[in-house]
């Protein structure tokens, strides 16, 4: 083992990209690489991209600036670039940055084993394409070895809604959904390694189609493993929140009470011009349907302002349905251009204006949030307990309502425990065993 290959993946962006860098390091360990949380101790650097937020190639490219020093004293460093940015950018990152010996899309990893053996020859490999085959079967066998006990599992990926604002179609390409007897028999092995909760992912989950009952036939199949005690699933849209999935809620004990809606605006003038191809009104509606099946539930929900042509007016109306909704949870940005997005090539809101609107849409979900964890005091919650605290003798993890929660005592990672919540804090709850 002391010959082995060392490894190091820097995950940006979402849960997905947390999932696909499990799956390419699990790849690469089956070619005699382990991995090591040390990029100056590493003999492969890959950098597992996400182009949602601001200048995310900007920032990709500043990474490798701090990675140049570490190539120069061991030229037979392979570095890599992975995920949305190589999808978008790959050409450009060959060409601007000659350090970088791999770029390869988020539907192509699987191929890491054979590009390796091109990387020991000393040539660059550039892999952007969309390959027909599903790379999920040609992922090997996932390792044995004992697990956390939360997991993510992609089930799900593309989006065929078209966004103005989003890059998402453009990087991950049109929706597929992985068959279910495959999604079960990883989420059976995961169950197997001490996961207790699963979280479903997909960049428009609930337009998953792998089941014959779609999202909520997989969930039902799911919640019948045992050992498996929590199921979550996230992004969703509007559009696609079915019956039954709504019914799912109210129904599967192991699907917890909490949902993440991104909405991103108020106003249906906006909403038009972003083409959600949804109102404001039937968003509300919805979720008053979701919470007729699921009186406790949580919503989280993402918001943009300063969207191109968005006026005063426009931003009262998402201030009004945020109050009409009251988040749990949410997140909210100050819109930025994509290049290659229609959005981005509309008329801009002057950026004061935007950083203001965020403000205040964020002084008003932060109120919403307090409310939301004061709430939870005096009630007893079910608490999946992960990692030891911050203090010693304390431990912590998460609730029903995804709230993080900690108590002093000793409970095994991986074990559900009745908590009785104690305080509300500024991020998270205190609580006692009950």
């Amino acid at each position: 083992m002391g010959d082995a290959k060392k490894l190091f993946i820097k995950t940006y962006g979402c849960q997905m990209n947390v999932y696909d860098s499990e799956r390419m390091a699990e790849s690469l360990i089956s070619q005699g690489y382990v991995t090591t949380d040390r990029a100056d101790d590493a003999d492969m650097i890959l950098l597992n991209t996400c182009h949602i937020r601001e200048k995310a190639a900007e920032k990709v490219y500043h990474e490798l600036g701090r990675l140049r020093p570490l190539k120069t004293a061991k030229p037979d460093l392979k570095i890599g670039v992975t995920g949305c940015v190589a999808q978008a950018e790959g050409a450009e990152i060959m060409t601007r940055a000659p350090m970088v010996d791999l770029v390869v899309g988020p539907q192509s990893y699987h191929r890491l084993p054979g590009m390796t053996d091109a990387l020991a020859r000393g040539e660059r490999v550039l892999d952007t394409d969309f390959p027909e085959e599903d790379k999920f079967n040609h992922l090997g066998a996932r390792p044995k070895a004992a697990r956390a006990p939360t997991a993510f599992l992609t089930v799900q990926e593309g989006c065929d809604k078209f966004c103005a604002f989003c890059v998402v179609p453009y990087t991950r390409g049109s929706e597929v959904s992985r068959p279910a007897d495959r999604v079960l028999d990883e989420a059976r092995d995961l169950v197997e390694r001490g996961v207790r909760e699963i979280a479903l992912l997909g960049q428009n989950v609930n337009a998953y189609h792998g089941h014959y009952g779609g999202l909520a036939g997989l969930i039902g199949d799911l919640a019948k493993i045992d050992g498996l005690l929590r199921i979550r699933y996230t992004t969703s849209h509007p559009n696609d929140m079915d019956d039954a999935l709504i019914a799912a809620h109210g129904e599967c004990d192991k699907l917890m009470p909490y949902l993440h809606l991104p909405v991103q605006s108020g106003s249906d003038r906006v909403l038009k011009a972003m083409n959600r191809k949804h109102t404001a009104d039937h968003y509300l509606r919805l979720i008053e349907r979701i919470r007729a099946a699921r009186p406790d539930i949580l919503i989280s929900g993402d918001f943009i302002t300063g969207f191109p042509g968005e006026e005063e007016q426009d931003f009262e109306d998402t201030l009004a349905l945020v109050r009409a909704v009251e988040y749990g949870q949410c997140y909210s940005f100050r819109y930025s251009p994509r290049p290659g997005t229609p959005a981005a090539e509309r008329g801009q809101v002057d950026e004061a204006v935007s950083m203001d609107r965020l403000h205040r849409l964020q002084s008003l979900l932060t109120e919403q949030q307090r409310r939301a964890q004061d709430a939870m005091v005096g009630q007893t919650v079910g608490v999946l307990f992960e990692k030891p605290g911050r203090e010693p003798g304390q431990m912590g993890g998460k609730s029903d309502h995804l709230h993080a929660v900690h108590v002093m005592g000793e409970v095994p990672v991986g074990e559900m425990r009745p908590v009785r919540i104690t305080e509300s804090l500024t991020n998270s709850l205190g609580g006692v065993l009950v």
